[in-house]
């Protein structure tokens, strides 16, 4: 059986508006959740995550997998251009590794965004570890689509 819920109401303050934002991308996230990656601040075009190097997320080098160190930034990205609750998604992105990640490191993806004009956005994304060393640069794409993420009606 179907019943209408009421919209939930969004906030009205930007800063509690990404916040609502932050927390119901992130309880529906399993991907972020499953890399152990938190969301330590969100605001209106920013966000910062953070994610422990964990021993199954090692290459053969025994460095942090380039690809877990884009899962971060992309996440990081992704709360970013969506934290004005309007749903968007990436419509391409480049990353630059500039130094390896380390088992027990705790890195940090800073996302800014750069620019937001109708319905397209880019977005600078900053890893680094513990001690402020950059591990890798992003830069990200985002395209807005139809739909928000809280403030929408729900259904059982």
């Amino acid at each position: 059986m179907t019943t209408h819920v009421p919209p939930v109401e969004a906030p009205a303050d930007p800063h509690e508006l990404a916040q609502a934002v932050g927390q119901a991308m992130y309880a529906e996230d399993a991907a972020s959740q499953g890399l152990g990656m938190k969301v330590e601040e969100i605001a209106p075009g920013y966000a910062r995550l953070t994610m422990r190097v964990r021993a199954d997320m090692l290459n053969g080098h025994k460095t942090c997998h380039g690809g877990f160190i884009f899962a971060l930034a992309d996440s990081a990205f992704a709360f970013s251009c969506n934290s004005r609750n309007v749903s968007t998604v990436a419509s391409g992105c480049t990353i630059d590794f500039l130094a390896p990640g380390f088992e027990g490191d705790l890195l940090t993806a800073v996302a800014q965004e750069r620019s937001l004009a109708g319905r397209t956005g880019v977005y600078d994304v900053t890893v680094t570890n513990q001690d402020g060393r950059s591990v890798a640069l992003f830069r990200g794409r985002s395209y807005r689509i139809k739909g928000q993420i809280v403030g929408a009606a729900e259904t059982d």
